[in-house]
This record gives C-alpha cells, structure tokens and sequence, in this order.
C-alpha cells in the first residue's frame, strides 16, 4: 500500500521506537540495570527544558524499554535524578552512576535534552536499560550543528523540536524572506525561538533580505539597520543569521564585476561577461558586511553573524586570501567542505560542481580558506553535509554510506582542532532523517570521547535489523559506500535526474519551431517548493565549466563510471534483502 503525502511525519516524531528491549542482555560487571523498582525524577521548581527532558526520558522507558517508572521530586534510593550542579570542569554534562542511585549533572540547564537523548542512544544500542557504572562526562566539540526541518520547508511543530533534539541537531535553520516571513509565508518566528529553547535548540536565519546599497553611501548605515538592525530587535533570542553572496548583492564599485545585481548583468541586451558582485570577492564587500555587523550588534552584540564566501570559491586563492585579510572581525566566515574538489576520471577532469556525499576528503577550497581564515583570526563555519543527504539524490531521506559520511566527520574533527572549525551547518535547503548519518554525527561530535567506530556501526545495524541480519546490513552498507566512489557530481546530473529521480524526463535536445524556442519542460512542484522549478534542469545537456572536461569526453567515461556504481548498489540491495 502506498504511503499517503506527509504519512512520514508519524515514523519522523516517533522518536522512542518500541521493542528496543532484548531480554536477554543483562547488566555486565561494570553496569547498572534500571528495572520497574527504579524512579525517574528532577526538582519540582526545576527550569522547565529540564521537566521536559525528564518526562522525555520517563517516556523512552515506558516506549523502549517497557518500563513504567515513577516520577519523583527528590533523590534517594534506585531513582534516577536529573539536576543542575554549580561546577562541572569535565564537561556539559555527567552521569554519576552506582548500584543504587544515578545523578545526570547538568553545567546547563539548555544540556538537559542532550544529557537525556545520550543515555537513552546509549541503552538503545545495548538493548537494555543500563548504564556503566562511574562517571561519564561528555563535551559538546561544536557550538551549533545545524539542519532545516526535517517535517517541511520551515515547519517546527514541538514534534519537529523533539525529533530534531534526539537526531542530535542543536540548531533550527529557517529561510527568511522578510520579518516574520519565510519562503512558504509567514511564520511567528518569536514562538519558534521561544518553543525551540524549551529543547535546548537555538534559531538561525539564513537570509534572503536585500538590503541594496554601497556602504559609502551616506544613507547606508540608516538602510541597513532598518533591515538588519531592525530584525534583531523584533528577535532577541535569535542566535544569529547566515548571509550568503548570492542572495547578498550591493553596488559594488569594483571594476571586476558588473556593480549590479546577478539579473541586471546586461548591456544593451548582451550578457556582461564580469561577474556581478554577489559572485566576486569586492574589494568593498568587507565593508558592506561591517555595516550590517554593527547594525545586528548594536541590537544583539551576542547574535552570531556568518557569511559564505563559497560564490567565488572558484577564484584564486590569493584573491580568496586577501578578502579575508580585510574581513571584518566578530563575523564567522562560512566555507563548504566539499564543492570545488578535484575529481578525475580515466583521465578527463570531473570537479565536484555542487554539494556531494561522494567525495571523503576536504576540497582545497575549504582547506585553503580554513588556512587563510586562521592567519586572520577569524571563526569559521562550515556547510559540511554529514546529515546523511546532500544534493547526491534529491528525493531520498538518507543516503546508506556510513564510511563516507564517517571519514567526512573524523576529517571535520581535524579541522576542529587544527582551524577550530567551530559550527556545522549540516544540510544545505534538505531537511534530515533521523537515521545512522545522526548516530555518526553524534558520537562523533564529543570534544572528550571517541568511540570505537567499527563496534558502533555493529551495534546501529545490530539495533536497527536485529542481530540474525546485522552482518548482511552491514556488508550491503559496504556495497553502497563502494558504489558511491563512482557517483557522478556534475551539474547535469545533480541538477536533473539526481535530483529528480525516476520521474526525470530526459529531454536530449531542444526541440526547434517556427518560433526558435527551446522546449525544456517547467517540471511541475508544487506551490511552496523551494525555487520552484528552477534549479530543476530538464534539457539534459553538459553545462560546462572552465576547470572541467568537456562534455562531449566526460559522458561516455560517466556512463561506464556509473554502470561500475549500478552493479554495485544492486548487489548491496542482494545482501540487505537477505
């Protein structure tokens, strides 16, 4: 039977799946088993986020573990008890475990859901309601990592909160158009940075407000603060906003570029060849962004501010580099991971063109601006995809790599300690699936622990299937991140049949009329979809680029690639049917 629209919603909230429980798993010499004589509890006059995160834990008992625990107001005697301590030097959180009696000491009130969801991931993987015995601490190694909805375009629902919090996602992503305006309508952005804190989940916005003029202009400070300025304070609690070169155009007098907007790049109807100046590093973009930093600080001096220098990450380097030596300070820069990587394939030249799961390691436009932003001082952000979708199939929830998605976080990790690549913005436009992408990214993400990962993936597969197939799940994974090294990232591919799926027309050529027009069909979305239809290319054509082979080479040797990646994501679908 097929699933009716949004009927994935129920599998997407559910968050503590049933039958977690295998009665068989007893507690080991170095655990306590929580059974029905155990409570769960927290102060009464606690901070409301650690109620919450009670109750949710009380939930996952009853829905998981099949235990009815109690809820109490003090500690003693077999009762779990979740509080806030004045110190905790080791970490956001610990557990403090005995044959009798657990204590989950918070640093912060806003570390209550994450505690929570961390002991319940750990009884989930073990199967049983039971914890190890002494003290575990944990420290979050990022400040944010953040994701879209995974429900729908800005849609955040207490459902959406909870599931986002329990993936291990610590910040929402809202697209903002406007005051209180998204790309879908108006939305209260205060109640949802209001009902988010109550999950220890900050608000960001990624921008596409236009504040349109040169920072010499004598009324600019008054123009952007209207905007920028104005926008902080209608949302005091918001924890900063994104801003991108694209959707960030000013006049800018730089000779090298146009001066004007991306759709105003015409002469007398004849396309201007310079870039315009949301594509170029300006030697006046600098100031512009420091007009908009002072405006949101002179509102919020807290709000985070980030900027995306990933439009003209094709340029030099030199060039990248001396932007950043003029960037201003107290704003992140925001880098990509992986567009821009190098690629060849039977000699011909095939770069990654767009965000991809495909590749494992750093590109060098993300090493070279970490590189560039560290000589300056300057925080760092980065758009990484470890969310478990990118824009490699637009129309799945995850892709099933783990070993990719696992080397791109141990990677990510050592840029944390080498650049102090500080915040993840986990998927670009897509929401996320809470799936084994989450588990990586949480266990993965601790600042003073690391799991043995092997023994992890065996336990998700273990968790997720069941232990009489968890071999099979785990050789068809090994297919599929195999088969994902033959995957093809160019635009053609990525902006067409990748994102489309079977659905794709595949329209070879224009079809030429009386009239000389092309016939590339709108492919139908529907009225709240993201850009609509256009970014969704159905003249399959090669879109040729300047450090890329050209088409006419790159297609046969892409199709013999992708044949190599069929072969192998069947067999991968052999074993996990087994």
């Amino acid at each position: 039977m097929m699933e009716k629209n949004y009927d994935f919603r129920k599998r997407h909230f559910a968050v503590h799946k049933a039958g977690r429980r295998n009665p068989e798993r007893l507690a080991q010499a170095n655990e306590v088993l929580i059974d029905a004589s155990w409570k769960i509890g927290c102060d009464r006059d606690a901070p409301e986020i650690v109620r919450r995160a009670t109750v949710d834990l009380q939930d996952y008992f009853a829905q998981s573990m099949g235990l009815s625990l109690k809820l109490v107001h003090a500690p003693g005697s077999r009762v779990l008890f979740i509080r806030l301590v004045e110190q905790l030097p080791d970490g956001d959180f610990a557990f403090q475990v005995s044959a009798d009696a657990i204590c989950f000491e918070l640093a912060q009130a806003r570390h209550a859901f994450t505690a929570v969801v961390h002991a319940e991931d750990i009884m989930s993987l073990e199967g049983a309601p039971v914890l190890p015995l002494g003290r575990t601490a944990r420290r979050k190694m990022l400040e944010s990592r953040s994701v879209h909805s995974g429900s729908g375009i800005d849609d955040f629902p207490d459902e959406e909160l909870v599931a986002m919090i329990h993936a291990g996602y610590d910040c929402v992503v809202i697209f903002s158009q406007g005051f209180d305006m998204t790309r879908v309508g108006p939305r209260d952005f205060n109640d949802i940075i209001a009902r988010a804190k109550n999950f220890g989940i900050g608000v960001f916005f990624l921008n596409y407000m236009s504040a349109y003029v040169h920072p010499d202009d004598p009324e600019a400070d008054k123009i952007i603060d209207s905007l920028f300025g104005e926008f902080f304070r209608r949302y005091p609690d918001a924890e900063g906003i994104a801003l991108c070169g694209e959707s960030l155009e000013f006049p800018s007098k730089d000779p090298h570029t146009t001066g004007r907007r991306h759709r105003d790049s015409y002469n007398d109807g004849v396309l201007d060849p310079r870039p315009s100046p949301g594509w170029y590093p300006c030697y006046d973009y600098p100031a512009y962004l420091a007009k908009i930093r002072d405006a949101v600080h002179a509102a919020n001096p807290k709000a985070t501010i980030q900027f995306s220098t990933y439009n003209w990450g094709y340029q030099p380097n030199e060039l990248r580099r001396e932007f950043l030596k003029n960037f201003p300070r107290d704003i992140y820069l925001s880098t990509i991971y992986d567009i821009f990587a190098s690629k060849t394939l039977e000699g011909l030249q095939t770069p990654i063109m767009d965000y991809t799961l495909s590749v494992v390691e750093p590109s060098y436009f993300f090493t070279s601006e970490c590189e560039n932003a560290s000589l300056y001082d300057i925080p760092i952000a980065a758009n990484v995809n470890t969310a478990g979708i990118s824009w490699s199939f637009g129309t799945v929830p995850y892709v099933p790599v783990p070993d990719h998605i696992l080397k791109r976080n141990l990677h990510l990790r050592q840029a944390k300690q080498k650049w102090n690549v500080c915040r993840h913005y986990c998927t670009h436009h897509y929401g996320y699936w809470n799936c084994l992408a989450s588990d990586l990214g949480k266990w993965s993400t601790w600042d003073n622990y690391e799991p043995d990962y092997d023994e992890l993936l065996l336990k998700i597969a273990i968790r997720d299937y069941g232990k009489a197939v968890a071999g099979n799940a785990l050789k068809a994974w090994k297919f599929w991140d195999e088969a994902m090294n033959y995957y093809i990232a160019s635009n053609e591919d990525q902006y067409g049949p990748w994102r489309v799926g079977p659905s794709y027309p595949f329209i070879f050529q224009p079809d030429i009329t009386r009239t000389m027009q092309s016939k590339e069909i709108k492919f139908p979305t529907t009225p709240g979809a993201h850009f609509g239809h256009s970014i969704i290319k159905t003249l399959y054509h090669p879109f040729e680029n300047a450090n890329q082979s050209p088409g006419f080479l790159r297609h046969p040797a892409e199709i013999r690639s992708l044949e190599k990646m069929l072969l192998l994501w069947n067999q991968g679908l052999a074993e996990a049917g087994k």
